[in-house]
This record gives structure tokens, sequence and C-alpha cells, in this order.
């Protein structure tokens, strides 16, 4: 008995999509487990894709320089054995032995490295699922590992004072599970018809939880696969998730106005085909005969009750990962007042949400904003209630944020662009149209790198400045639906075409709600212009974790006495916003002036 198989391309690294180059193999040809059958490009290396399993190319999908994702189908396999067929080798394979499993660093985090600062077990040691095993510490947190599944300790490959990173080894397990169980879940899963397949959210991005706005199928939909099923919207972009797969909606786990995240369930499908990557056969574990990794997991969060009465004394030294100390700043919760119910009274997104959400229920004290009185304004008159766009209510939250926790101070100058006006026009008469916001680009990134403070963002503990050796500038961009700052990267190295082109190609994508999460991330510096709009000067908000934003306003004549007479100038209106905290108003006052003479100076012939 045969058994079709798909060969989807598998995770190739931080590559949207790569090119095949060359096809290895041929339909008829029998390959062996592992054999090589397509070799893919990208702009950093080559590599080749192998067969995850033998059998006989029936179809291949891919063709010379296709450009290629993770999860697109390269070719199909006759598997030359059944699903029997393989529950048959396991069984026969498996010994009497208990298996021997390798506990390895999970995820954790924007760290290369990290300090093991406590063994919290010994060989021989029998633990219990999700007991910790040993405790890291990093230069911004400590953080517990637990035991991803029950067994007694057979040997500790670390030590006190190691500096260990994602993927090593940290000890090994005499799992508790024998084979034989395993061998069962096998034939139990193989024996299922048809096959139910889970889709769950797929990396997005930056985003700890996106809103569910849209939900595209319904139960009993035959569906194909890439056919969107839900819309998420973030505080930045909205997105379509489509399906791995084709067949029919079983159920749908997810709602309008539900938050979800990296890994939740969206729905059920009852596969017309079987996923490559899911089929409980190409799970089924083999024998033993070395240490397997098994990546231990992440701790759930949970929830927490606060009293209402908020107690807002600094509670000393609270523990919480980076991501979570991100999330306090840009909600102005100070987390020594949090009680953490997490391991070693960790705090965790629950306990932070919970706080807030109890201090503004309950008015405490703290943070919280004081409340706006309720106004009956239809007693005044004829009203009409419209509800936000739902970017302006996600984006307004941050501002308020920004605002809040940062002491703005914005700095205002006129720049005499009688020059690059000239150089506009002559360009135009060659065809070519430039606009304002291309040269400000180039000047932004030339003052910062003479001034390196403001391409910079505070470290959590906020005694700490990171400055950015990249130079990407966010472009605040007004759309239907509401602010979009995408961001312009290595902005450097681009020319001033070359900025335009992109420039256009970023805004029409913004106006039709096509940014994706990656082009809206990275930003050093952000320049808001409304000089096609009007106005003569505005305070732009820090668009926080940056440290400082550049306004534009219209540009206009101006008299300026040489001397002997008055003479006109093309002035150009600026206002620099920054955090105090990081920027004084010497330092200001100079980036302002650089920028200044730049701008006035520049020779762009």
């Amino acid at each position: 008995m045969s058994n079709l198989k798909n060969v989807p391309l598998p995770d190739i690294g931080d590559f949207d999509e790569v090119e095949v180059i060359e096809i290895l193999v041929s339909v008829g040809d029998t390959v062996a487990e592992d054999d090589g059958i397509i070799t893919l490009e990208s702009d950093k290396a080559s590599m080749e894709i192998p067969a995850p399993f033998a059998g006989v190319i029936t179809e291949i999908k891919v063709a010379l320089g296709d450009k290629i994702k993770q999860n697109d189908i390269i070719l199909t396999i006759e598997s030359a054995e059944s699903e029997v067929e393989i529950v048959e080798e396991v069984v026969e394979k498996v010994s009497s032995e208990p298996q021997i499993m390798s506990v390895v660093v999970p995820d954790i985090g924007d760290f290369d490295e990290v300090e093991v600062i406590e063994v919290l077990v010994s060989v021989g040691d029998t633990i219990a699922e999700e007991d910790g095993i040993i405790t890291l510490e990093s230069d911004k947190a400590s953080m517990e590992i637990p035991a991803p599944f029950a067994g007694v300790i057979t040997e500790i490959k670390v030590a006190l004072g190691d500096k260990i990173k994602q993927n090593d080894i940290i000890l090994t397990i005499e799992s508790a599970e024998s084979e034989v169980e395993i061998v069962e879940e096998v034939v139990e899963k193989v024996s299922s018809e048809p096959q139910i397949m889970s889709v769950v959210v797929p990396d997005i991005g930056d985003f700890d939880e996106v809103e569910v706005i849209e939900v595209l199928v319904s139960v009993g939909d035959t569906i194909a696969e890439e056919d969107g099923i839900i819309t998420l919207e973030s505080d930045k972009a909205s997105m379509e998730i489509p399906t791995p797969f084709a067949g029919k909606v079983t159920d749908i786990n997810v709602a309008l106005g539900d938050k979800i995240k990296l890994g939740d369930l969206i729905l059920n499908i009852e596969s017309t085909g079987k996923a490559p990557t899911e089929s409980p056969v190409e799970q089924a574990p083999t024998p033993i005969t070395a240490p397997t990794p098994v990546v231990a997991p992440t701790p759930k969060p949970t929830p927490q009750t606060l009293d209402p009465s908020i107690s807002t004394t600094p509670k000393g030294l609270s523990h919480a990962s980076p991501s979570i100390r991100k999330l306090a700043r840009e909600l102005g919760v100070d987390l020594s007042n949090v009680t953490g119910t997490g391991q070693k009274n960790r705090v965790l997104e629950g306990d932070l949400k919970g706080y807030v959400k109890q201090i503004m229920l309950s008015g405490g004290s703290g943070s919280a904003l004081p409340k706006t009185p309720v106004i009956d304004f239809s007693k005044f008159g004829d009203t009409e209630t419209i509800a936000l766009p739902r970017i302006k209510k996600l984006s307004g939250k941050h501002l308020t944020a920004c605002w809040l926790n940062i002491p703005h101070v914005t700095q205002f100058d006129e720049v005499n662009i009688d020059k690059m006006e000239v150089y506009r026009q002559a360009q135009k008469a060659k065809g070519v149209k430039l606009t304002p916001l291309v040269f400000i680009m180039k000047g932004v990134v030339e003052a910062l790198q003479a001034h390196p403070n403001f391409n910079a963002s505070l470290d959590e503990s906020g005694e700490n400045l990171i400055l950015k050796k990249y130079f990407n500038i966010g472009i605040a961009m007004d759309t239907p639906n509401g602010l979009v700052v995408p961001v312009i990267k290595d902005v450097e190295q681009k020319s001033l075409v070359e900025l335009a082109t992109e420039l256009g190609e970023t805004s029409a994508k913004a106006r039709d709600g096509k940014l994706k999460p990656s082009d809206m991330q990275g930003a050093g510096f952000t320049i808001s212009s409304l000089g096609g709009i009007g106005g003569t000067q505005f305070t732009p908000i820090v668009n926080s974790p940056e440290v400082a934003i550049l306004g534009v306003s219209r540009s206009f004549n101006k008299p300026v006495w040489n001397g002997e007479t008055f003479l006109p100038e093309l002035t150009l209106p600026l206002a620099l916003s920054y955090d105090h905290r990081v920027i004084d108003g010497a330092q200001g006052g100079r980036f302002m002036a650089e920028l200044n003479t730049i701008l006035r100076e520049a020779n762009y012939d």
C-alpha cells in the first residue's frame, strides 16, 4: 500500500523568499531519506533541501527561478511504505529500555548567552513535569527553566557560572513514559480517518497579542490552500491569515474581538490531504539510540486577582521578563507595585494587565489617569456618535503612554531651503520628482551620525542608553484608518531617487492597509511631515522607545534683510521633540543647528 505525501519547504531562517537555483530530481526518481531534492539561494547563502523520507517522486511543484517561502509545497513523494508498515517498524524496533531524553535551553529571548546561577536538581532526582531544573540570569532578568516531562535525572551537563545559549543541553532524563505507550499513541493517531488538522496563529512579528477583526469562513465551508480565514489587526497594521492546507472547516475557535497570539488555535480543518508537517506518522518517535533534544516549555501566564484597594507603595525588586518590563513602561506601571503569580513571584502578563484593570475600575491611585466627566452633549443640540477607527483607538493608547512617560521638550528652527528647491526643480525638469522629505531624511541621518544619542533608546532600567548603529527612519503617514508609521531602512545607503521610489511604494501600501508587521519595526528616529497639508509649527510626540522626533511644517517665502534690502528666502519650519531624560537643551540645540547647516549648505550635485 503506497502513501502520497507532500514535501513542504522547511524553516530556512530569516528569509521571506528564496530562489530555486537547481532541481536535483525528476518525476519517477526513487529517492532515499535525506537525498537532496532542490537547491535554494538567498542573498547570503545557498542551501540544499533534503527529502524527509524515502519514496518515488510523483510531481514537482516548483521550477528554476521560482521564489518560494516556508511551507510552500516543493514536490510530492509516493512513500514506499504505508502508515501501518511504519507503525509495525516502530513496534519491531521498540525495546524494553526506558527513553533517555535531553532537555535543552528553550527560546529565552534576545540574548546570545545567559549565566547559570542555580542548579535546582541532582543526578538521581525524580522530578515531575514543570519542576524547575536550573535558574538563568541575563543582564535584564533571571528566569527558571522547567522540566518538559517527568522522570529521573541521569546526567547534568551544566554547572554554576556556565554561559549557555538556546538549544544547549542542560541535562538528560530517563523518561517515565515507556516506548510501548508511545507506540500505542502512534497506532491510535494513524488509525483516525479523516485527518483533523489544527490551524494556529503563525509568526506575526513583534506583537504579544493582536485583535481578530474579521472571520472570513464558517463551519462547513470547504476552503483551498492559502484561502484567507481571519483578519488580525495590531496597533500598526492589519493582516489576513491564510490556511496552510485545503479541507472543510469543522470548528472555529476564535470570535470577533478576541485577542490572540502566536500558537493560539484558530480553527480545525478536516483535511482533504495529509499535511506533511503534521502527519502523525511523521511525528512518531523512533527508538532512542542517543538523547533526543526536547525544548523546555515556557510557563503559561496565570491571570492575577487583585484586591480593589491597590497599594502603590513599592515592594522592592520585581522579577519579570524583558517583554513584561517593556509593556509596563508603555502602560506607565511601576512593576514593584504588582504582585507576581509566577514561579518565585515572577510578574506575568496576566498579573500586569489585571493590575491595570483593577486600577482603572477602582479609580485607585497610582498611574491611572483621572476620569473624564460624562457629559450629555445632546442637551446642547443635535449630536451623532461614530466609532473611532481601530488604528486610532490602538495608536491613541500608545501615544498617551508616550506623552505620560516621556518628559518632552520641543525646539523650533527655520531653514533656508533655496538651494534644495533649485536642485529639486532642476531634477523635475529632467523628469525626476523628489519631495523635500527625501532631502530631510538624508539630512537627519547625517545629523544622527554626528549626534548618536538621538538614534538611541533607554534600556528597561532607565540607566543605560542603547546606541543604534543602523539608520532606519520612521515616517508618520496619514491613512483613511488613522496614523501609521512605516519604517524606511538603511537610509544612509540609498540615493535620493531610491528613497523617493520607496516612499511612494510604502505610501501606497499604507493607504491600502497592506503594510506588514515587519514594515513597521526597527526605527531609530521618526519624521512627521505636515508640509503637504499646512501649518506653521506643531509639537510632535516622541514615538517610544525612540528618544526624538522631527516635525516638518509647510515651507513659505520669508523676507530676510541682507544689510541693504529685504530678499525672499524659501523657509522650512522644523520642530524637534526629544526625551529630556536623554537629551538636554544644549544637545538639542546642537543637533538642530547641525541639521540646519546640512539642509541649507549640502551640495546635491
